[in-house]
């Protein structure tokens, strides 16, 4: 049994979650994502006070059991995204290092001989606060996450002078320079 999935999914006033066949979509003011999942596996269920549940048709099944807490934790990661969003903040460390957003490209100077451009995907909204600091926000979580963690690979951050991207509040492992 599992305990994250037996948790109810609080449905808010604005998004919808509607099942159709083997998928679910759900919708809100931020947008919408559509989730595949297995109809022979699970039921859903949707009572009256605007609640999800999802479970196992069979609860002696491993294989379901296993997949039953992740199915319902990235139903209700859609959730929260299609009604709030979700955004994940970068900060840039380093003498000279700056980020310009020009239309739907992202371009970085990190450093190198030349500049770096990003292009930026469709379902996503990069903020630049300042030229230190890049808002990356968006209604899929997982998108958001893969686009966020492709800048940082771009320049990752170096131990000893801690230059580079990061998360912010992200901790960085500091090693001890050369000694005489």
């Amino acid at each position: 049994m599992s305990k994250l999935g037996k948790k109810i999914i609080l449905i808010p006033k604005e998004s919808t979650i509607k099942v159709e066949g083997d998928a679910l979509l759900v919708s809100g003011p931020k947008g919408s994502k559509k989730i595949l999942f297995d109809n022979k596996t699970f039921s859903t269920k949707i009572n009256e006070k605007k609640e999800f549940e999802i479970s196992p048709v069979n609860k002696k099944d491993k294989n379901s059991s296993a997949m039953w807490g992740t199915y319902r934790s990235l139903i209700n990661s859609a959730v929260s995204g299609v009604t709030k969003g979700h955004e994940k903040n970068l900060e840039l460390n380093g003498v000279g290092f700056r980020a310009n957003l020009k239309g739907k490209e992202l371009i970085l100077s990190l450093g190198f001989s030349h500049e770096i451009k990003f292009k930026v995907p469709e379902d996503i909204n990069i903020k630049i606060e300042r030229q230190t600091k890049i808002n990356i926000s968006g209604a899929d979580k997982e998108l958001v996450s893969k686009i966020a963690s492709e800048i940082k690979a771009i320049k990752p951050v170096e131990p000893y002078k801690g230059k580079g991207i990061k998360e912010k509040d992200q901790y960085v492992l500091r090693k001890e320079g050369k000694k005489k």
